[in-house]
């Protein structure tokens, strides 16, 4: 079945869908606006008429610190793009959240499986075969403190830790896509998390890393002397 994103956003908009994330845009006579949702467009904003500055935009927060994750709720403040078409507009928000426009439209077609936490560690390798030793404890400490829509990713989950054991250190608005993960959002598209990312998955190998070892009891079968050369 032919995929085409923009058409799909077409689509979207004429849904009345008007936000992504912490991202507003919004059809003018002249094209699209696009600007933080905590900002207004009348404010004096930094304007910008090229889309690829929305790359720029996402690389950043506030304080100049890099955003290795474009889903986290840090995006700065302050610019405003003027779009001409939904062409541009198209190009300026998979820059500001890349993959994202075509992972709503897999969801929608039922092309979006979710793959469970112990299938992605199952075959982690290397230096990171550690993850599979992760326990449901620990990794629901990791997922809380790495995914909640707070300060952690806006994206919602379509995986558990096994096809029968949820992610309960998260609310259960984190598993569903028609929930906004912002208050008070406009009618928007779904970030949508099908997979443990890479970084959570490094998250889980430190977690196990600094798991202090644990000896065996003091009466355990003393291990075998090796033979003597």
């Amino acid at each position: 079945m032919k995929r085409d994103l923009t058409q799909a956003l077409a689509r979207w908009i004429s849904q009345g869908r008007r936000q992504i994330g912490e991202v507003l845009f919004l059809p003018t006579d002249h094209g699209f606006l696009v600007h933080h949702h905590l900002d207004s467009p009348s404010a004096d904003l930094e304007p910008h008429t090229d889309p690829n500055a929305a790359r720029r935009i996402a690389v950043a927060d506030a304080s100049g610190e890099f955003r290795p994750i474009k889903t986290t709720p840090n995006l700065r403040r302050g610019w405003l793009l003027k779009l001409p078409d939904i062409t541009a507009l198209r190009t300026a928000l998979e820059a500001l959240y890349p993959a994202m426009l075509g992972s709503f439209l897999s969801f929608e077609r039922g092309e979006l499986p979710g793959v469970h936490l112990r299938e992605t560690v199952g075959r982690q390798s290397g230096m990171y075969a550690i993850t599979k030793k992760v326990t449901d404890n620990q990794a629901l400490a990791v997922i809380a403190r790495n995914c909640n829509s707070e300060h952690g990713c806006l994206k919602a989950h379509l995986w558990q830790i096994d096809p029968t054991t949820p992610v309960s250190s998260l609310p259960a608005s984190k598993t569903d896509p028609s929930i906004p993960q912002l208050p008070g959002s406009a009618p928007f598209l779904p970030l949508l998390c099908a997979e443990a990312c890479n970084l959570l998955v490094a998250k889980f190998r430190e977690e196990i890393k600094k798991t202090p070892y644990t000896p065996p009891p003091a009466d355990a079968a003393p291990t075998a002397a090796p033979p003597h050369p």
